[in-house]
């Protein structure tokens, strides 16, 4: 931090300065900040009381354009997207509002000549904890792109007191500790404790006749908790449109019970407002016993509750009945998790709005868009019956007369067909009875989506082949993307400025404008000045692993990436034998003309998942032995970046020369990271799976590196009898790797520590590692041999960003509009008289 010099004295505030955009406003607005806000000055001031005001001056420049956005929604009456996700994983706020708002320049100024240091003060930002993974980014990439194309959206989530974990790596072991991303607080959000919402549970099911001979179900008895909400704003880029962000946190209808406290039991008279308040503590509980099942169940309604009621809300300002729900507003279910949706909407229409069954049914599915994230079946939701009946008793009551009614209509389009009645239920009949959600997603919705073309193909042929078969017309697919501002504008400035100034920054909002760079890849100038930017990232995050795994890494060597949730079908172990293979040819001198690599791992375990955690185990053990080994230090170093999260990916991406996307072909059904990795410049490793066949046909076959068996030979190969072990009897250097790894050679204190990986590979080997070996490794020869070759490889680089603006939300969330949600922008005009 460069020293602070003393305020000056005359930087009173008049209300032009409060939200000005110059140098002077700026300074203004901050130091006020600073005394009136924080309550401080420049001599007491910590550095979290700077950010603060830091922060804080940035919000303020949202405000009016936040305000106007929302009136100007009702004044037009606008058809509005409701995005419900229960991850947003935003990363930080600062220097994405900075960049909307045009003033990253200003600000950086302002804060010298107050003595401060903006990209100081912006690194003690916390990321926000409300995501996981990349159905937590991919949400957020959209509430970017959706405030960007100036579309009418509200997102909604939950306001989580914890994040998922904070990752610690302790002895090459994962360790878990809480991520209390909301320990110093959280200076872009607005607590609206006018907007609390009743949600209930458990209880029973009073039904009876009215007074008119009609049937009636009441939901009595039940407990009740209260959800108050938080709302942040989220910019557009250079307009005047502020989306808002809308997340929920539990509330307990008893603070206190002074009864208990009275009688001495102090913990019990406070008991109840902690056990209520657990719904949003924690993102994603264990889900492996049976009461984190139904806290997950518990968060899920809990949110899709108070957000329904929040829709109402709005929808009756303006509106005496129902007729036009439909063509007002349009929820968008990102997974399964939100999928209860559909049932509480019913029960509201019909229950307490008194609708029919068939206008109410009518309306929901005119009003619902369900967005299918996976190819795995283990990883649909399946509520148990018995679960839901004890929770939420009206809900399933209101799923088994959808599924009454939806078997009624599968029996006529295709009479006869028992099987296919037992397929399509939306209730498993079993040992244990249980909710199909995906089904019950489908039932209920106008679209359903998947977000790669390979993988929207899979579902409608395998996993929902019967219901694509009923209703084609609902299948569609949404091939994902990122925000370019936040993964190259941002992330990336120095790669951001070099291209803008050969082809001007009209790319920022129009990403198809980066085939203009195409012609200066055979620019020996430009390819010069390209790596050189490069070479700068790699340097940065070279001291940046230093400082965080005191490991020392050569920003010559190849930076060969894989930063991804550690699963057994995203295949780190597959990397981690090329590690091992490499480390081999290394020592027994067999590494002859190979490039130097830099083999950087990153990603978090679920706490319950044993296998990714012993696989992260076993990532460190192998760098432990080669990084301390002299007959590899010059070839290869190995390193596991603790706690991935947005920032560290602003981090590594951009010094990224190859990207890991190697997951079994028909596995992944999209990914992100493979976007972002090849908008920043690097090259792409992968199997025909998920976007990586898209990516493949953008940048052109000669520009990737593809190896691996294609869906269809997965199947096939699966079908015809799998054997890991023949492959493992033929390919010396696999049998070389795995026997290092069983006989304890990077475990020599536990030498039976990793017998259970090799177990599974040898003894079925499901995302058939062994199988594909043989042609990684003869793939990444080739990777190898071009990476030697500067000029060709900067070319390659320089084309793989050319050719990537395909994958940009901003094409995405068109195409939502377009085809799903009937959306269109609404320009926002600031200081725009109202309406009367």
């Amino acid at each position: 931090m460069t020293p602070r010099k003393k305020a000056n004295p005359n930087l009173s505030p008049s209300t032009n300065e409060l939200k000005g955009t110059d140098v002077q406003s700026l300074k203004v607005s901050f130091v006020n900040h600073l005394e009136f806000s924080r309550g401080k000055d420049e001599y007491s001031a910590t550095e979290r009381d700077l950010f603060h005001s830091l922060a804080l001056t940035v919000r303020d420049r949202l405000i009016e354009r936040w305000i106007e956005t929302q009136q100007a929604y009702y004044d037009f009456d606008v058809k509005r997207v409701y995005y419900l996700s229960m991850e947003y994983l935003m990363g930080r706020a600062l220097g994405n509002s900075l960049i909307s708002l045009g003033l990253m320049d200003s600000m950086r100024r302002a804060m010298e000549e107050l003595g401060y240091s903006a990209d100081a003060l912006g690194d003690l930002e916390w990321d926000a904890g409300l995501g996981n993974g990349g159905l937590g980014r991919l949400a957020a990439c959209f509430m970017d792109s959706l405030a960007t194309l100036e579309i009418p959206a509200v997102g909604y989530g939950i306001r989580y007191d914890y994040g998922i974990f904070f990752q610690r790596i302790i002895n090459g072991y994962q360790v878990e500790t809480p991520d209390n991303w909301l320990r110093f607080g959280n200076p872009w959000e607005f607590p609206r404790p006018e907007f609390l919402y009743p949600v209930k549970f458990y209880g029973k099911v009073h039904q009876y006749h009215d007074d008119a001979g009609r049937f009636r179900s009441d939901w009595v008895d039940s407990e009740v908790l209260l959800a108050m909400a938080y709302d942040t704003p989220v910019p557009g880029f250079r307009n005047n449109t502020v989306n808002n962000l809308r997340l929920w946190s539990a509330k307990s209808t008893r603070e206190f019970d002074l009864g208990y406290f009275n009688d001495g039991d102090y913990e019990k008279a406070v008991s109840e407002k902690a056990q209520s308040e657990t719904i949003s503590k924690v993102l994603y509980p264990n889900d492996n016993i049976f009461e984190g099942r139904e806290l997950r169940l518990k968060q899920e309604y809990f949110f899709v509750s108070a957000t329904l009621q929040d829709i109402m809300r709005r929808y009756r300002k303006t509106h005496d009945g129902f007729a036009e729900f439909p063509e007002k507003v349009a929820i968008q279910l990102n997974d399964t998790h939100p999928a209860i949706a559909i049932p509480e909407l019913m029960r509201v229409l019909v229950d307490r709005e008194r609708l029919e069954w068939d206008e109410a049914w009518d309306i929901c599915r005119g009003t619902f868009g369900y967005t299918n994230h996976t190819v795995l079946p283990e990883a649909l939701e399946k509520w148990p019956a018995s679960l839901l009946e004890r929770v939420l008793p009206r809900h399933l009551q209101i799923i088994y007369e959808i599924n009454r009614r939806f078997l009624e209509r599968v029996s006529v389009a295709f009479p006869g067909d028992i099987g296919r009645l037992s397929r399509m239920s939306i209730v498993e009949e079993g040992p244990e009875k249980r909710v199909r959600m995906a089904y019950l997603a489908i039932a209920g919705s106008r679209s359903v989506n998947g977000v790669a073309a390979l993988h929207t193909d899979i579902i409608k042929a395998t996993l929902f082949r019967d219901f694509h078969e009923m209703w084609p017309e609902r299948f569609n697919n949404k091939t994902n993307g990122i925000t370019q501002r936040r993964w190259l504008m941002l992330c990336n400035p120095v790669l951001a400025a070099l291209i803008s100034s050969k082809i001007g920054d009209a790319w920022a909002k129009d990403l198809d404008r980066l085939r203009e760079l195409e012609p200066l890849a055979g620019d020996a100038a430009f390819r010069a000045e390209w790596m050189r930017v490069k070479r700068a990232n790699k340097e940065s995050l070279a001291r940046f692993i230093d400082e965080q795994c005191d490991v020392a890494v050569d920003p010559a060597s190849m930076f060969d990436c894989q930063v991804k949730r550690i699963h057994e079908y995203k295949r780190q172990l597959l990397n981690a034998l090329h590690a091992v293979t490499l480390y081999n040819r290394a020592r027994g001198g067999r590494a002859t003309g190979a490039a130097p690599r830099t083999v950087l791992f990153a990603g978090k375990a679920a706490p319950g998942y044993h296998t990714a955690k012993l696989i992260i185990k076993l990532i460190t053990s192998i760098a432990r032995t080669v990084n301390a080994d002299p007959a590899s230090r010059d070839l290869l170093r190995v390193v596991f970046l603790p706690n991935y999260s947005v920032t560290v990916a602003e981090r590594l991406i951009p010094a990224a020369d190859l990207s890991e996307q190697i997951s079994t072909a028909g596995t992944e059904a999209s990914g992100t990271g493979n976007m972002k990795f090849a908008l920043n410049g690097a090259l792409t490793i992968g199997t025909l799976d998920g976007a990586n066949i898209e990516i493949a046909e953008e940048v052109g076959d000669d520009n990737i590196f593809i190896f691996g068996l294609k869906a269809g030979e997965v199947n096939e190969l699966r079908a015809g009898g799998y054997s890991p072990r023949e492959y493992y009897d033929r390919e010396i250097e696999l049998r070389e790797a795995i026997d290092m790894i069983a006989g304890g050679f990077f475990s020599p204190s536990e030498p039976a520590l990793f017998r259970p990986l090799v177990d599974s590979l040898l003894g079925g080997d499901h995302y058939l590692l062994c199988a594909d070996y043989a042609s990684y490794i003869s793939c990444q020869e080739r990777v190898s041999e071009v990476y030697a070759d500067v000029d060709r490889w900067a070319r390659m680089s320089i084309l793989n960003v050319a050719r990537i603006g395909k994958f940009s939300t901003d094409r995405t969330i068109s195409e939502y509009c377009r085809d799903i949600w009937g959306a269109v922008p609404v320009p926002i005009e600031l200081g725009r008289k109202k309406r009367a």
